[in-house]
């Protein structure tokens, strides 16, 4: 590059000069010791410091927080390959760590980088210098990913029932079916879990339906609590929930769904100077190679349900101890 300039008239010189000194991306130059030829005015003013500080010193002297080994196999294949390289943002969010513009307007504090690595060929074909481009691409990033939140939160919003928090009717039915279906692909055991709160109707006549909202929004929480992440809990009705238990057998599920009922059983709920204590009726159906869809497995734990329900509440029930 010096002896590209060094062939110019002086004006011109000057004048490319100028051009590389205050572009609006950061230029830098380095040899094949990594060590600093050109680093323009946009790279001054973000980094606080000037060529005559950098001049003729290792890069990763003055920028240890630099990914070393991972740049370094970078530029060693642009020399290799006589062939720029590009670094995107989106796999690494940025090169040098320099603040934004904008940190109390922007979204962001840091400075989100795309680079460039091109290789600088001198008028014999030597390459003994790149020279990395980077360009400021903050409002780019930050409205990406602000626009994949927003999206992201649609879709939760989609999904969700807002009372309660959990999966509505429709996601988890989807979710009963893909369950059933990787049953009948692989044979991996599951259990669903059918959940319906005690005397509802009599909550909602006797304290309003505020509070019947209240005991849903408490029910679920305590739900949602006592899962595992894999779990998929969903409001299937009004007052009644069903949970899938991946890779859990019904025995077990057992174990899950008493310690659930135990603390329902032990909750009590304020509301307008009230307390309110329920319970809550529970029924399990392992997945098996006998059912003929997820209906017909969602059938089986429903059954089991209603044994629960019409055997005193407050209890549960698994369906094989109702065939059996």
């Amino acid at each position: 590059m010096t002896g590209m300039l060094n062939a110019l008239p002086l004006d011109e010189f000057h004048r490319i000069l100028d051009i590389l000194q205050t572009i609006d991306v950061g230029l830098v130059v380095l040899d094949r010791n990594y060590q600093v030829t050109l680093w323009n005015g946009f790279m001054e003013n973000h980094s606080g410091y000037n060529l005559s500080q950098l001049s003729e010193h290792n890069l990763f002297h003055y920028f240890p927080e630099l990914a070393e080994v991972w740049l370094r196999q970078k530029i060693e294949a642009v020399f290799t390959l006589r062939c720029a390289s590009f670094i995107s943002w989106e796999l690494r969010p940025y090169l040098f760590d320099f603040r934004a513009h904008r940190p109390f307007t922007g979204m962001s504090d840091r400075m989100y980088q795309n680079v460039t690595i091109m290789p600088l060929i001198s008028r014999l074909g030597d390459i003994n210098h790149v020279c990395l481009i980077i360009y400021d691409v903050t409002d780019t990033a930050t409205s990406k990913q602000a626009l994949e939140e927003a999206n992201q939160q649609l879709t939760m919003l989609s999904i969700t029932d807002r009372l309660t928090g959990l999966y509505n009717r429709g996601y988890w039915e989807e979710c009963l079916r893909n369950e059933y279906s990787r049953y009948q692909r692989h044979g991996k055991v599951s259990t669903l879990m059918m959940i319906d709160i005690d005397f509802f109707k009599k909550v909602n006549d006797t304290y309003g339906h505020p509070a019947g909202d209240e005991i849903l929004r408490r029910a679920s929480a305590i739900l949602k609590q006592m899962i595992r992440c894999s779990d998929m809990a969903g409001r299937y009705g009004g007052e009644e929930f069903g949970v899938l238990l991946p890779e859990i057998n019904e025995p077990v599920a057992q174990l899950v769904a008493e310690r659930l009922r135990r603390r329902i059983e032990n909750e009590c709920v304020l509301f307008d100077g009230n307390k309110i204590n329920f319970t809550i009726s529970i029924g399990l159906a392992e997945v098996t190679n006998q059912q003929t869809s997820a209906i017909h497995w969602l059938q089986q734990a429903d059954a089991a349900l209603y044994h629960s329900k019409h055997s005193g509440r407050n209890q549960v029930t698994q369906y094989s101890h109702i065939m059996n």
